[in-house]
């Protein structure tokens, strides 16, 4: 996913690259689904290709956590279950609001799995007053105009924005001022916000764009003539690719 403005250091107070923070919900939801199948020990290789990630870089992350496993028998899944969740924080309870009771906010307010890795809904909020005291997912949602108390009011330090492009910066200048520090913005837009606030940028349209490249670029690899000269194609490739192999992240026209 595209990541918005980033306003910390690289690194956190561990030494832990933002890089492997961003893989370990990855590994989370691994073991997770390894220890929910009574798994008690796991190779580096095996968890790897469950996260889909490469098992030297696995080995190396956890190193940063200070788990090496054991020679011959791998990695205790419950204590790594423990241990991650609680490195990103997920040993304690999250209140959450959500601003934007839309189709996409809805569905959010929905989705089960918040609960069971941590995060607690503690508000829906929308500008329509028609909405108000309307439940959602079991939750009234309540107008924007109550916004700052409800943050105070709840200890709220994590805001996800589903709003309309137009309205997410007001809506997260506001949360802000309330004293939210880390939003999750799913409005296509890029947001400006003050040091010491993270912003996540979830952009599905991005993504599909990314995708529709590829589509583009496989279909035309399909498509070269008959005939076309070995040289020819090998010249092709190689200005697909980057000097390391890698296919340049280039956004469609």
């Amino acid at each position: 996913m595209a990541t918005g403005r980033t306003h910390r250091p690289a690194t956190r107070s561990r030494g832990i690259p933002e890089a492997t923070v961003a893989r370990l919900p990855l590994y989370l939801r691994a073991l997770t689904a390894l220890s929910e199948r009574s798994v008690p020990t796991v190779s580096s290789e095996e968890l790897a290709a469950a996260a889909g990630v490469n098992s030297a870089k696995l080995r190396k992350d956890f190193s940063y956590l200070g788990s090496y496993g054991t020679r011959g028998v791998g990695y205790d899944v419950e204590y790594l279950v423990y241990q991650i969740s609680r490195e990103l924080g997920l040993t304690q309870d999250w209140p959450v609001v959500i601003v934007g009771i839309g189709n996409l906010g809805a569905a959010l307010a929905n989705y089960g799995g918040f609960a069971s890795r941590g995060f607690r809904i503690a508000a829906l909020i929308d500008a329509d007053p028609a909405m108000a005291g309307k439940p959602v997912a079991g939750i009234p949602v309540q107008h924007t105009d109550d916004l700052e108390k409800i943050i105070k009011g709840n200890g709220v330090s994590i805001g996800v924005i589903a709003t309309p492009a137009g309205a997410a910066q007001q809506v997260c200048d506001r949360l802000v001022g309330a004293g939210v520090t880390s939003i999750l913005n799913f409005a296509p837009t890029v947001l400006s916000v003050p040091d010491g606030v993270d912003v996540r940028k979830v952009d599905l349209s991005i993504e599909l764009q990314i995708l529709a490249f590829h589509e583009q670029r496989k279909a035309g690899e399909e498509a070269l003539p008959d005939g076309l000269p070995a040289s020819a194609a090998a010249a092709r490739e190689s200005t697909d690719k980057g000097p390391d192999g890698d296919v340049p992240a280039v956004m469609p026209a």
